[in-house]
């Protein structure tokens, strides 16, 4: 009798070698959204050119969501909130996600407005680089607002500075995302902002940075597109 435990024994065995397996690949994304009664939340990425919604939830009463889906690879994924009253500003949060366990606290009225993250190492490397980005952004308003303000008084050497200001902000703001992606070559969020903020780099600044990319990173989602926008400009020439 105690012979034939043996086999669902190591069935058993196998069945949770293979699960854990497969759970190299989830991703579970789970949180709250305070203060949310009524609602529809999205999680949605862009598998290729296209926004698409993995799955949904419907909230009733309670705020408290979660979703669990498989990943081939780290890659940025948004959290749309349809809070249904007819108002589309801070509605949509954007992540790095990860094959992780990832937690999402946020409140209904500023749903996109410093949303608590955790479990994403990616995640918050693409935070730190988005806050630099942040204050590049900031003082391009600023020099806009003045130049309106210059435009209506007629103030030539006005403007001429703050042309000259601006373009030297966007040589920093350009100069720190390649300093960024060379500096962080074992991490997935590299790839994903050198094709989004520095597509028009010199060809040869592209291939440093892809060159120096980790193999794990180079053999991601991003990695393998960056791969090929540079061999697409290659051709090209």
């Amino acid at each position: 009798m105690k012979y034939s435990i043996l086999p669902a024994l190591i069935a058993l065995f196998i069945t949770s070698c293979n699960n854990r397996t497969n759970d190299l690949d989830a991703m579970v994304v789970s949180g709250t959204v305070k203060g949310l009664k009524k609602g529809t939340l999205y999680l949605q990425h862009i598998p290729d050119s296209t926004l698409v919604t993995i799955d949904s939830i419907e909230i009733d009463g309670s705020g408290n969501f979660k979703f669990d889906t498989k990943i081939e690879s780290p890659e940025v994924f948004y959290l749309y909130l349809n809070k249904k009253d007819n108002n589309t500003i801070n509605d949509r949060i954007t992540f790095f996600g990860e094959p992780s366990l990832i937690e999402i606290n946020t409140k209904w009225n500023a749903f996109d407005m410093d949303p608590i993250i955790k479990g994403t190492k990616s995640n918050e490397k693409f935070i730190e680089y988005n806050e630099m980005m942040s204050k590049f952004n900031i003082q391009d308003m600023t020099f806009m607002e003045k130049a309106i303000q210059a435009n209506s008084s007629n103030n030539q050497v006005l403007l001429d500075s703050l042309q000259d200001a601006s373009e030297k902000n966007a040589l920093r703001r350009y100069l720190f995302v390649l300093n960024f992606a060379l500096n962080n070559s074992d991490s997935f969020v590299t790839p994903y902002i050198t094709l989004n903020d520095a597509p028009n780099a010199n060809v040869k600044f592209l291939d440093s940075i892809y060159n120096k990319l980790s193999p794990e990173v180079a053999g991601s989602k991003y990695g393998k597109e960056l791969k090929q926008f540079i061999k697409d400009i290659k051709s090209d020439q």
